[in-house]
């Protein structure tokens, strides 16, 4: 088996195109395109477990989705939250961003890419799915792939389906003789039954765990984690506590698939030496996403896939960061950022008293005025920063490519901390488990026991994943985002779900969404 790095590296198939609808809207496919320039034939491909692995890893890629590329889905939803602004050098920086910050974003300035990429890994899986089993290899190998395949393809759709509401569900590899000019959308109600369907099927096929070179891969606790974050957004409350408890096991324990929460909270942060970083795939991690700088990360190709360093960290970094030359300072050394994802003033008052505030937030208006450090303030500038994913410049890369696109921390997508609340929440925020879910959370960082409630378990969450991308989609289902972000602009019955892109609508049976 390859070693875990390919995983996650650009030197996959990248022949295998993403699904556009402002591309198979025209007369052809890319796929057709590709064969006849005889650039790529993928009717000879998937001979062998070589080449299907490959594909697989091209499936796989579409996660950094989370944390590469300036149009990241972490930086973009913490600016629509309450508590943190879009930051930037200025309030056009970046046009998404900062209309999802404002809640003036439309089908115009809406990136396209949240639409493209999690499509190209649908097109992927799919592809895989229909050719893995003509391969040469072992039964067992092809249906592990094809399990591992549609869980991605099911995460896919479900980022999709949260994001924009009612979207198309493609299920085939599309040629160009198909008629894909009217393929309709689904309710979500249908997108999300599909989904659950094709987790259900594919756990029993899955690893039990994934060690050594299989560490980053879906395995059986992947799965159900997924599907049960799955079925929580669909309100299958009872359904998704079931899976949970096969995640989470004993709370504060270590679960049948080896999960345990870290004993410091600071070390889902940290990041260590290139070889054999102890703080990655750590016992808490149950979906991450691998970054590294030995991609050699460059502009050309920046944010279309093919690179593979953490973009949250340059992005969150405040911009011309320099330390002043004092005693004993003991400012830490930051590479020089963007400023994104600048924090809100009430964030910092809630977290008061919280053990977590110092690890989640950065407080460089306290060190300007002790005379430690200076920066530029920009574009919302409040002085705090996100500290959980700030560049250091010891991590500065030493190999070809911009350090700003060489970062190689990795994203925790899912860890345990998340699945406990999310069960105790499923549970009906009532009963023994769900206070015990809830303690053993609050216990890691030294907190007292709280009665479980639901704006309990809400509170906890906004504290214990402060930054790392949930916050905008727990408002949305909990409904109460038209409350918390209408001083940003937020209007109910329309900003729950984005604008699809202006240039997938044309020539298909696409319908914008309603108030875009």
């Amino acid at each position: 088996m390859k070693n875990k790095n390919f995983l996650y590296k650009g030197l996959a198939i990248t022949f295998l195109t993403g699904l556009s609808f402002s591309n198979i809207g025209c007369s052809d496919s890319y796929l057709d395109d590709v064969q006849n320039s005889g650039a790529f034939n993928t009717d000879l491909y998937f001979q062998n477990e070589q080449q299907s692995f490959s594909a697989l890893v091209s499936v796989y890629d579409i996660l950094r989705k989370y944390s590469g590329g300036f149009e990241n889905t972490v930086t973009f939803f913490n600016a629509g939250s309450d508590d943190f602004y879009s930051g930037g050098g200025n309030s056009n920086d970046g046009a998404g961003i900062q209309g999802l910050n404002n809640y003036m974003i439309n089908p115009n300035t809406m990136p396209a890419s949240y639409w493209k990429d999690y499509y190209q890994g649908i097109a992927r899986a799919n592809l895989l799915i229909e050719r893995v089993p003509g391969a040469s290899m072992s039964d067992e190998l092809k249906k592990r792939y094809i399990a591992e395949a549609k869980v991605l393809r099911s995460l896919y759709y479900f980022e999709l389906v949260r994001m924009f509401g009612n979207i198309p569900v493609i299920l085939k590899t599309i040629r160009f003789d198909d008629d894909y000019w009217n393929i309709p959308q689904a309710k979500p109600a249908d997108v999300y039954a599909q989904i659950e369907s094709d987790m259900n099927a594919a756990i029993p096929d899955l690893m039990m765990t994934g060690t050594g070179n299989d560490r980053g891969r879906i395995t059986q606790g992947t799965a159900r984690a997924i599907l049960g974050k799955i079925y929580l957004y669909d309100k299958k409350m009872t359904e998704a506590a079931a899976q949970f408890a096969q995640v989470n096991g004993t709370p504060g324990g270590t679960s049948q698939y080896g999960y345990k929460l870290v004993a410091n909270y600071a070390d889902l942060f940290k990041v260590g030496p290139e070889i054999s970083d102890p703080y990655k795939f750590s016992t808490e991690s149950i979906l991450e996403v691998m970054h590294t700088n030995k991609g050699n990360s460059d502009w050309g190709f920046w944010g279309q896939g093919k690179d593979e360093g953490n973009s949250i960290n340059v992005m969150v970094g405040p911009r011309s960061y320099s330390l002043k030359n004092v005693p004993n300072n003991n400012a830490p050394d930051i590479y020089s950022g963007w400023a994104f994802n600048t924090v809100t003033e009430d964030f910092v008052t809630f977290m008061q008293g919280d053990p977590r505030l110092n690890v989640t937030v950065f407080n460089a208006k306290q060190l300007v005025t002790d005379g430690k450090i200076s920066y530029s303030p920009a574009y919302a500038d409040t002085g705090y920063f996100l500290n959980k994913y700030l560049p250091t410049n010891d991590l500065k890369s030493s190999l070809p490519g911009p350090a700003e696109l060489n970062f190689r921390q990795n994203y925790i997508a899912i860890r345990l901390a998340d699945t406990y609340l999310m069960e105790a929440e499923a549970l009906g925020a009532a009963g023994g488990r769900a206070q015990a879910l809830l303690d053993a959370v609050r216990a890691r960082v030294g907190l007292s026991s709280v009665p479980v409630s639901l704006q309990a378990i809400k509170d906890e969450r906004r504290r214990e994943l402060a930054g790392e991308g949930h916050r905008w989609f727990d408002l949305v289902r909990w409904g109460d985002a038209p409350s918390k972000l209408a001083s940003k602009g937020f209007k109910a019955n329309k900003n729950e779900i984005l604008p699809i892109p202006f240039n997938e609508l044309p020539n298909t049976a696409l319908k914008q969404n309603p108030g875009y």
